[in-house]
């Protein structure tokens, strides 16, 4: 028979103890929603006391907030890779093949898949419970900005490299992304319904924006 391993557990410092609170609270919120995002709740998913997640979020709207922008950020660099916006090409950076416009057409792929549906679910959450909590409503629109700001950043690098035609990439992401969730806004209700004449409007809303032909942004 096998004998256990009597190795010595190793102590989390206080920085990986949080990090890994925040994680699972981001996951809570994102399956969830960030109501569910309570110390007991976080305590019995780590296995551990909830007075451990009071010393470490004394105010546990804090902890909410954290949650949210780690789940958003994480979202983000998954669907649009910060390697996309930059001037290097982004090879082998989970499946971002070249530039700006195959960063595009993976990244409206995937928000039209059921995949994308907890992402909108989090965001309408936050929005609506931004206007009663400060914390969050400061994260909420770091957020918001820092999505922009990726986009924005992607235009205009396709921009230089010849592959769009855009005059102010700044005032093109807000609305891209203004057109994502606002596609999204009925997530919670009437998607069955409303999904299927919303698919494209995003993705057209980009091509025309980009200075490209219909269809420009599908993957081939």
């Amino acid at each position: 028979m096998a004998s256990r391993g009597t190795g010595k557990q190793v102590r989390k410092s206080a920085a990986e103890r949080r990090r890994e609170i925040v994680a699972a609270a981001a996951l809570v919120g994102l399956e969830e929603g960030l109501e569910c995002v309570t110390r007991q709740r976080i305590a019995d998913g780590l296995g551990v006391q909830s007075g451990l997640i009071h010393h470490y979020f004394p105010v546990v709207e804090e902890l909410v907030a954290e949650a949210f922008a780690r789940a958003t950020t994480a979202e983000l660099d998954g669907l649009l890779p910060e390697a996309a916006a930059g001037a290097e090409a982004a090879d082998g950076v989970d499946g971002v093949e070249g530039g700006p416009l195959d960063a595009f057409r993976r990244f409206f792929t995937l928000i039209s898949g059921a995949e994308f549906d907890n992402v909108s679910k989090l965001w309408l959450n936050a929005r609506h419970l931004s206007r009663y909590r400060p914390a969050l409503h400061g994260q909420v629109v770091s957020q918001e900005l820092r999505w922009c700001h990726r986009i924005e950043q992607i235009i205009a690098r396709g921009v230089r490299e010849g592959e769009f035609r855009c005059e102010d990439p700044w005032a093109s992401a807000v609305r891209i992304l203004a057109v994502v969730d606002g596609a999204s806004a009925y997530i919670n209700t009437s998607a069955d319904r409303r999904t299927e004449p919303l698919a494209d409007l995003a993705r057209r809303l980009a091509e025309a924006e980009l200075g490209l032909a219909a269809g420009g942004l599908r993957l081939p």
